[in-house]
């Protein structure tokens, strides 16, 4: 299951909400759950409404929704993420622009102080100090996601977020050793990367879902960029790169259907050598085995298939002949 966020939060805090999404999915036969984007501290949030994890009293909330995924066989992972300069914004049904004041707003923050759109705040050029604090909530981040149980991370570097925001250079106009070159505006996901590596154990997996192309042709980043940068999370401990793409920039055009991302996924596999994830409007069982068979990724995303069906699982391996167990309580509705 791709993470999605639900927008339900309360101060960060999960409620029975996310308890009965994430458990439903669980026994419904998904194989693993990514949390949605869980800030790793309070201005890291999309909205009011997301989920965080910068305090202990965070870490206890999840160790419910943790050991019932866990106990229904299902792997529970977390997505570690900030939102850069795409913070502070209403929740999606409410349009989901930005708050420009308020209770609800805080100051945005990204590498160079450029909005994403022209009616958002300009956001804050983060100082190398103010990176270095950013670095550290990812660990403690980190730190508190085991204790909780969690027994998987992804690291959030996609969709136009504060990661995303540093390796692109429709985003980043930086001069100092954060911006300019592939090198120095891939350091901040880096430095990320050792700091989770710091406190997460080897043998837990670590994934890293990019955007594989902001669709601008050379002017961004795009497939050649992507498959550089996965060679090197490889050398990182990285375990799989989730291959989606785009949202840095509103002026791209961007081919959507069914598969559309697929090839990003298959070239950071095929070229670089790591296992990738595909993602993106993968909806019926046929289609998503017919990627892996044909080895153009290692791991399906479900998405919105998944909102629609929370047993999707079930009923895929029905589709495609598999024999697979269901919790006793649905025995007898199988097949």
């Amino acid at each position: 299951m791709s993470p999605m966020c639900m927008y339900s939060a309360v101060e960060g805090l999960p409620n029975d909400w996310h308890y009965i999404h994430y458990t439903s999915r669980a026994i419904g036969g998904v194989g693993l759950i990514i949390q949605e984007a869980t800030a790793v501290t309070p201005e890291g949030r999309i909205s009011y409404a997301d989920l965080g994890i910068w305090s202990d009293a965070h870490t206890e909330k999840y160790k419910a929704i943790v050991s019932t995924i866990r106990k229904y066989d299902c792997v529970p992972g977390i997505q570690l993420a900030h939102a850069g300069r795409k913070a502070s914004c209403e929740v999606s049904w409410n349009k989901g622009w930005q708050i420009p004041e308020g209770p609800d707003s805080w100051q945005t923050v990204a590498p160079s102080p450029l909005p994403f759109h022209e009616r958002d705040m300009i956001p804050h050029e983060l100082t190398v100090a103010e990176i270095k604090e950013i670095v550290s909530a990812f660990r403690q981040a980190a730190q508190r996601a085991l204790d909780a149980g969690y027994q998987l991370i992804e690291i959030h570097a996609a969709h136009g977020y504060l990661i995303n925001e540093f390796y692109s250079p429709l985003s980043n106009q930086r001069t100092d050793a954060y911006g300019g070159s592939f090198d120095n505006r891939i350091r901040f996901l880096l430095e990320v990367i050792d700091a989770v590596n710091e406190v997460w154990p080897e043998t837990l997996p670590l994934f890293v879902r990019i955007s594989a192309t902001d669709w601008m042709g050379t002017e961004g980043w795009d497939t050649e960029d992507s498959v550089a940068l996965a060679r090197i999370l490889k050398t990182k401990g990285v375990d799989l790169v989730d291959c989606s793409t785009a949202a840095n920039t509103r002026h791209a055009t961007i081919p959507v259907g069914p598969d559309y991302q697929v090839p990003f996924a298959d070239a950071v596999r095929n070229q670089a050598g790591i296992m990738s994830g595909a993602v993106g409007l993968i909806t019926t069982a046929e289609q998503a085995e017919a990627i892996l068979q044909e080895q153009k990724a290692d791991l399906i995303f479900m998405g919105r298939a998944l909102l629609r069906d929370p047993y999707f699982a079930l009923h895929a391996a029905t589709a495609l002949g598999a024999e697979v167990s269901w919790h006793k309580q649905y025995e007898r509705a199988k097949g």
